[in-house]
């Protein structure tokens, strides 16, 4: 169940309105970085959480505050696009809104479509559509694809700090960065809880181990060029991780056959020429000639 305020979290405070802000902003709304993704999947992870109930909880009221973002940031747009700057954009407003809307660098659906408001869009107005909502099931899981999300969430929202004078919208991305500087930490501190690194990974843990093929589980494959030096680092030499293993640096080489795959089925309909087996030369007799062809 949700209750709602009917205030803002934090205040949105516009001093002069911009709509290319505005447009910018919409990839903090509907964009993989933005606020939709974090809400939908922090309260899918919860509506599906399996076990202590304290992580259920968390992940909801942080979900919950997500929406609060989203409202915050719908907000903005809307503001930044009320009024027009210089003479020659507010005349086009008065004569054709649309006409404001393409001359005020806005997404024309935030008029067409909106009425002067946010959509659920990312900048270049393609609507969000849920792809990138991870809720696996997976505790662990979830949290490292959380971390993910705040962070690029985060770097987002200091590039817009960057790309505007306005006082107002300063503050507000700053308590939008630092509400992700605490996210961030809050998914860090669950992974920690679980036991960091050594207690979660591999993620699941709970596979057994003897079922995994353990030769190649801390190999680093690196294709065999000639001439051309390995990159190397943490991850080709030294303990693993989880603990478990040690990190070693192997040439690829292939470990399997060659693919032989059964001839086209008949009803699939291939063409005639490929109607023989994979390891077999295609018969000159079965290229069709025109003499064949009107036999």
């Amino acid at each position: 169940m949700f209750y709602y305020d009917g205030k803002l979290q934090y205040e949105v405070r516009v001093d002069t309105p911009d709509p290319r802000f505005a447009r910018m902003l919409q990839q903090a709304i509907g964009g993989v970085e933005g606020e939709i993704r974090v809400a939908l999947q922090y309260l899918f992870q919860s509506f599906g959480a399996r076990g202590p109930a304290k992580y259920r909880d968390m992940l909801l009221a942080t979900g919950t505050e997500e929406l609060a973002h989203i409202e915050m940031l719908a907000t903005a747009v809307a503001l930044n696009l009320e009024g027009a700057s210089g003479a020659e954009k507010d005349l086009a407003a008065k004569n054709n809104p649309v006409v404001e809307a393409v001359m005020g660098g806005m997404d024309p659906r935030q008029f067409l479509s909106a009425g002067m408001a946010a959509l659920a869009a990312d900048a270049n107005g393609v609507p969000f559509n849920g792809s990138h909502v991870y809720a696996s099931g997976n505790l662990a899981a979830d949290m490292y694809a959380n971390v993910t999300a705040e962070a690029t969430g985060r770097a987002l929202a200091c590039r817009l700090f960057e790309l505007t004078d306005d006082p107002g919208m300063k503050d507000m991305l700053r308590f939008l960065i630092a509400r992700d500087t605490m996210h961030q930490q809050q998914w860090l501190a669950v992974i920690e809880e679980l036991g960091g690194h050594q207690g979660t990974l591999p993620i699941p843990n709970s596979f057994p181990i003897e079922e995994e093929l353990r030769e190649v589980s801390y190999t680093y494959f690196v294709p065999g060029v000639e001439g051309v030096p390995a990159p190397q680092g943490r991850w080709s030499e030294g303990p693993s991780l989880d603990g478990l293993g040690e990190f070693k640096l192997m040439v690829g080489q292939p470990f399997g056959q060659k693919p032989q795959l059964a001839s086209p089925m008949p009803m699939a309909y291939a063409e005639k020429q490929q109607m023989v087996p994979a390891d077999a030369a295609m018969p000159q007799d079965n290229v069709l000639t025109d003499d064949t062809r009107n036999s």
